[in-house]
């Protein structure tokens, strides 16, 4: 299978919803249109930032639909498509497959978090990979699922020719290094958060699906763009400014925090699906000011 090389950085597109909780399908079209001006390697459909979670199958195939249909000529477009059993993995993602998806972010089961060891997650993944129709990538998110594949069944599973990479989500910088260590130079290694972008590419890593790249996509490449014209006091300057901004909308104010930032920067942010609760005024005030001292509103 052809290699893929993945650079620069992918937001993983938020989901518009109405104040009564259905998905915004026109508000999701907007905001592909405006992605498509700005600078950014790709789109991840269906992503944590997407309140995945919270999607039956038909809306999320409707919203994979509309993005590779809207997406900017040139760009990859990457689908979530991991589900708790292997059956349902593989056949989402060859739905989406079809649809024109041409890659799929395969997050790690976790239900069963105390089976889940190498054994398990390399029997997993080199299953996906051998029955599924696009290239796939494992999906590392320790914050959401409390597992932590390991650097051995990392190596083990990049060796299959249908694994072409990793979204590393944990921000664990020694980590990032061992995972560098033991993969195939034809492996796509990612992180997952804007908080390690600058760390990440000091150690070469090219491309990035982050959060803040929904409502901060020009101030995520630009970070990468001067780093690698070697301006890195100013890919570091800008990251060291972006860093409490990426902070407040995937920890202190969450998906909520994201969307709220969205909708100021002029973008369709819409509202959460409960049980998420929207922001109280005080903390948009707050996240208000953190983007206004970082010089984006």
């Amino acid at each position: 299978m052809a290699s893929i090389r993945l650079t620069g950085a992918f937001p993983p597109m938020i989901t518009p919803f109405t104040e009564d909780g259905d998905v915004d399908y026109d508000a999701h079209v907007e905001n592909m249109e405006k992605w498509n001006e700005d600078e950014l390697g790709g789109y991840l459909v269906l992503g944590s930032n997407s309140e995945t979670a919270y999607l039956n199958e038909a809306e999320k195939l409707r919203l994979v639909e509309l993005t590779v249909r809207h997406a900017r000529s040139g760009r990859i477009v990457i689908a979530g498509t991991g589900m708790e059993s292997t059956r349902e993995t593989i056949e989402l993602t060859n739905k989406a497959a079809d649809l024109g998806v041409q890659m799929a972010l395969i997050l790690t089961p976790f239900y069963y978090g105390g089976k889940m060891n190498d054994e398990a997650l390399i029997a997993y993944f080199t299953r996906v990979a051998d029955k599924c129709k696009i290239p796939v990538m494992i999906y590392n998110v320790t914050k959401f699922t409390h597992i932590n594949i390991s650097a051995n069944a990392v190596k083990v599973l990049s060796r299959h020719e249908n694994l072409i990479g990793m979204k590393d989500s944990s921000g664990d910088i020694p980590q990032l290094v061992n995972f560098k260590s033991v993969i195939p130079e034809r492996w796509n290694l990612m992180v997952g958060t804007a908080s390690a972008w600058f760390p990440a590419l000091t150690l070469g890593v090219t491309a990035a699906i982050m959060a803040l790249a929904n409502c901060a996509p020009n101030e995520c490449s630009r970070i990468q763009n001067l780093y690698l014209k070697g301006d890195q006091e100013g890919a570091r300057e800008l990251y060291e400014r972006m860093f409490p901004v990426n902070a407040a909308v995937t920890g202190a104010f969450g998906i909520a925090g994201l969307k709220f930032a969205a909708d100021l920067l002029g973008y369709r942010g819409g509202a959460v699906r409960s049980p998420l609760l929207p922001l109280k005024d005080g903390e948009k005030q707050k996240l208000t000011e953190i983007l206004k001292t970082a010089g984006l509103v």
